[in-house]
């Protein structure tokens, strides 16, 4: 029996744990729970799965669930970084799934290494903003970080039992979002309610949005280079309609490995949990005869130029990176609220980076103090662009 530590169970990716859960309740059970506001869902979640420690993002949201849960409260409770913390580093827990969106993640995410927990990663955040540190500490204290983002895990799948010298490239594959055949011209009209229509997926708000300008993928770009140990020259990106091909690797004798499956994420967090061992699971095969074809195209770099943006910050090393993830967040968060255009996004992006002194990633503190920096700089240019638009 595995013991599952939750941080983000509320949104999509913490749901799909929770149904990996439910098919294999004699090899997992879950000790503890993390949600940002939902406390009406976290409440259900708790009478279903009864965690010892549950957190949410904050005071007043902790009291919400009190209410809820009414006499069937958990022994703790507890609100913001405290209680990621805690249930990170719960002492029963033996996989810790990291599904919380954004920033707030990587103290946990920190904390549950030093506590020799296997760490399964849905957050890019955690690796684009920390590498250094995040990879530091788990080589030092021996711990596996096994990726549950589609692309990730599939490259994890391609190159287990394979030593790194024998990679020549990681080959990761893109959906291209809703705007992928769209005239470039059209793209500086398109509202939230279009750029939140994705093709193939169903996600949160800020994922489905960071697809459509393909900057998810940049930050996968990133995030590959800390897990697989791959320099950016070997990191390619492919836009694939179809989304059945998860992504590939190749080898330095010219093979291709590649991983399909259905686009459902609880394939890649079952293959998380599991790891090393496969489980039978509840979903359906792939039918390769009625898939149709499988095509891949070059990116294009007029329409996506947030991917460029983000292998400079890879490139540059250090804190660059920090700056493209906050400054996105910001531009994102401004397109949903409708203050800034969808083509003003990669703009905000680069001007923000432009303006940064690129310094090493030295700390946590260092990480906080840039993010910081970049997120007040960004909000400042946002509302510029704003009465320009």
């Amino acid at each position: 029996m595995k013991h599952v530590a939750i941080l983000g169970s509320t949104g999509s990716i913490g749901r799909s744990a929770l149904a990996v859960v439910d098919a294999h309740p004699t090899r997992l059970a879950v000790v503890a729970l993390a949600a940002g506001d939902n406390a009406a869902l976290l409440a259900e979640q708790v009478a279903r799965y009864r965690p010892d420690t549950v957190a949410m993002a904050t005071g007043d949201g902790v009291g919400r669930l009190k209410g809820l849960c009414g006499g069937d409260t958990p022994g703790t409770i507890a609100a913001g970084t405290a209680g990621l913390v805690a249930v990170a580093t719960h002492p029963s827990a033996d996989i810790v799934i990291c599904a919380s969106s954004g920033t707030a993640g990587l103290e946990a995410v920190l904390a549950a290494i030093e506590a020799g927990k296997t760490i399964a990663l849905a957050n890019k955040e955690v690796l684009v903003m920390a590498g250094p540190l995040v990879t530091r500490a788990a080589a030092r204290r021996g711990v596996s970080i096994l990726p549950v983002d589609s692309e990730h895990n599939a490259i994890h799948q391609c190159l287990h039992g394979r030593s790194r010298d024998e990679i020549r490239r990681v080959i990761l594959t893109a959906s291209g979002g809703p705007f992928r055949d769209h005239d470039l011209a059209a793209l500086a009209h398109v509202d939230p309610e279009a750029a939140l229509r994705h093709p193939t997926w169903q996600m949160g708000r800020k994922i489905t949005i960071d697809s459509a300008t393909l900057m998810n993928k940049g930050l996968e770009v990133i995030e590959a280079h800390w897990l697989f140990g791959v320099s950016a020259d070997q990191i390619d990106v492919v836009i694939h309609p179809q989304s059945i091909v998860h992504s590939m690797v190749e080898l330095v004798d010219g093979s291709v490995i590649a991983q399909l499956g259905v686009t459902d994420m609880r394939l890649p967090i079952q293959y998380a949990c599991s790891y090393p061992e496969r489980w039978s699971g509840p979903l359906p095969s792939l039918d390769l005869t009625r898939g149709g074809r499988l095509e891949f195209f070059p990116p294009s770099p007029d329409r996506f130029p947030c991917l460029a943006l983000a292998y400079r910050a890879l490139d540059a090393e250090g804190t660059l990176p920090v700056v493209l993830n906050a400054a996105n967040e910001v531009a994102v968060d401004a397109f949903l609220d409708r203050k800034l255009g969808f083509t003003s996004i990669p703009r905000l992006i680069a001007e923000t980076m432009d303006a940064h002194t690129v310094e090493e990633v030295s700390s946590l503190q260092v990480v906080r103090r840039v993010d910081a920096w970049a997120r007040e700089y960004a909000r400042e240019m946002a509302r510029g662009l704003e009465l320009t638009q």
